[in-house]
């Protein structure tokens, strides 16, 4: 990457900064957060949760790489893109540097995830290949998820489902239903940040033939989906927490369920109206006050776990 010092050229950290687009980070941390603090604290193991951080931190750092260098390479990346500057279709990186840095990520990913499996026993292994392999095919391969109108599923998949249930797992072995719940209530909320990025370039992306859900279909009714993965996360919290919480009384459940909730509505009720108003570059402050709030409620549940 350009490591020039003239004033008008970006620094090699602005540009890797550009590359691995921090605003969108939290997507990654908040599932392990919340996955791990569930966990009973005579169980929990400070090693894992830094190697299940690590992993789901440079896995995400090399879907971003990845997807930087596949939209560039497929002409999905022009100039006329709304959205945060992509480093390889602007030029500051050339291809060969990142996909390098792809490959970076995912061997520290890959072997932060080996430290989980080799605590947790190999059935682990399968579950890592299909995240490698997830990362890599976001954007890449003969089936590209981000080009089929799977980008919002495959993030509730794994950044849902996967990295909040196997946060959990790592260290107790077992399932529940509120681990399960929880896990699509914060999913809910991280499928919708790769929505409001599919709504902004929704043009962009028709021109290209890349089908994201929100060229399927349509402006008007990917806002409303936005708006329905936005309030889903009351109800499966409440599910979560109000329902199938085991080993609680029915004061803690109560506040299991109202305390987060309380916290999370005004965040939830600004992000719906600015989806309302906010059209094209606009949205992209929305994608990450989106990826915010999924950080807010894996924090406002932790928080309200810690004080019980």
């Amino acid at each position: 990457m350009s490591n020039s010092n003239t004033p008008n050229t970006p620094s090699a950290i602005s540009i890797f900064g550009l590359a691995i687009r921090p605003k969108t980070l939290p997507a990654s941390l908040s599932p392990v957060l919340l996955g791990s603090v569930l966990v009973p604290s005579e169980q929990l193991n400070l090693l894992l949760v830094l190697a299940a951080f690590g992993c789901a931190l440079c896995l995400q750092i090399s879907v971003n790489l990845a997807n930087d260098f596949f939209d560039a390479k497929n002409g999905i990346d022009t100039a006329n893109r709304v959205g945060p500057t992509r480093v390889t279709q602007s030029g500051l990186a050339s291809s060969q540097q990142v996909a390098t840095g792809i490959v970076v990520f995912l061997v520290l990913g890959i072997t932060c995830g080996l430290v989980l499996v080799a605590h947790t026993g190999w059935p682990l292994l399968g579950i890592g290949v299909l995240c490698v392999l997830g990362a890599v095919g976001y954007s890449g391969g003969p089936y590209p998820i981000a080009s089929h109108a799977l980008g919002e599923a495959a993030v509730l998949f794994f950044f849902g489902w996967v990295a909040v249930i196997g946060s959990y797992y790592v260290h107790t072995l077992t399932f529940t239903w509120t681990v399960f719940f929880a896990a699509t209530a914060l999913g809910a909320i991280l499928s919708a940040v790769m929505l409001v990025n599919n709504i902004r370039d929704i043009t962009t992306d028709a021109k290209a033939n890349k089908n994201t859900l929100a060229v399927v279909l349509g402006l008007r009714r990917s806002k409303q989906l936005y708006t329905a993965l936005l309030w889903s996360l009351f109800i499966f919290h409440t599910l979560a927490f109000g329902v199938f919480q085991s080993g609680a009384n029915l004061l803690q459940a109560l506040l299991l369920t109202v305390i987060p909730l309380a916290l999370v509505f005004p965040f939830c009720l600004k992000a719906q109206i600015r989806m309302a108003t906010l059209s094209g570059e606009k949205l992209n402050t929305l994608l990450a006050f989106t990826a915010l709030i999924g950080m807010i409620y894996s924090l406002s549940v932790s928080l309200t776990i810690l004080l019980l």
